[in-house]
């Protein structure tokens, strides 16, 4: 099979010349985590300065830890696992919903319908389907984890985060099939602060998935890319360190 007229054509004529994108942070002991979780630890087993002939190390670390997968079961009881989730959903359109701008003068800003409609109107409705990405302008506060949490002096975190009437949106109407942002949760700073996870359990409730802590969201068109996210296939797994990436046309 010469590959004419298949797949390989179009990595030839288009894949070969794109940009790929990491949007994963490396992870590491001491990094940003949800409070309640404990650190990683890592040990090496096999190294070569011990004079063996290969390295080896032993991860110990929850699901959720680094950029990670939430498959529904994280939330829902008798929800899809990681194993359940088909590749074909690892490959899906990006959009990205910027509003970055906003979250620079106002740490506790979340986006709004209008963010749609604006989006919208410069590159159409938003596709069947596809993975949709909150630019927040976190990322690069990784991985001081004050800098991440930016707690006031009560204690409460102001991060940014979704907003109902915009994931309503997009799961109900326009039928994504995940989300996903650069902060450690759905909901913002401040409704996690007070233990509210609403937002989250609507969205993996919705049989969604999401990808927290993405990085690099700043380096990508706001339409016209790909996603892809893998991740590992543990049975009945609740979560995993995922690495996603980004495919998508050179700057001009």
């Amino acid at each position: 099979m010469s590959g004419q007229g298949s797949l390989w054509d179009i990595y030839r004529s288009r894949l070969s010349a794109a940009t790929f994108t990491d949007l994963t942070h490396a992870f590491r002991p001491g990094q940003p985590k949800f409070p309640s979780f404990p650190d990683e630890q890592r040990n090496t087993v096999l190294d070569h300065s011990k004079g063996d002939s290969f390295q080896v190390h032993h991860y110990a670390f929850v699901g959720q830890w680094g950029t990670h997968v939430d498959p529904p079961v994280h939330f829902i009881d008798g929800g899809r696992t990681l194993d359940e989730l088909p590749v074909s959903e690892m490959l899906l359109p990006l959009v990205i919903l910027d509003i970055s701008e906003r979250v620079a003068a106002d740490p506790d800003a979340t986006p709004t319908l209008d963010d749609i409609a604006a989006w919208e109107a410069r590159n159409g409705r938003i596709p069947e389907k596809c993975f949709v990405a909150l630019r927040t302008g976190w990322w690069p506060r990784w991985p001081d984890i004050a800098k991440f949490e930016n707690r006031s002096s009560d204690g409460v975190s102001h991060t940014p985060g979704w907003s109902k009437p915009v994931l309503e949106e997009l799961i109900e109407r326009r039928g994504v099939t995940a989300i996903g942002h650069e902060g450690i949760d759905t909901d913002p700073g401040v409704a996690t602060s007070a233990g509210d996870g609403s937002l989250e359990y609507y969205v993996l409730s919705r049989d969604c998935w999401q990808i927290e802590l993405l990085a690099n969201l700043d380096k990508l068109p706001e339409a016209g890319a790909l996603i892809v996210a893998s991740w590992p296939k543990p049975k009945g797994g609740s979560g995993f360190p995922a690495r996603a990436f980004a495919i998508h046309e050179a700057a001009s």
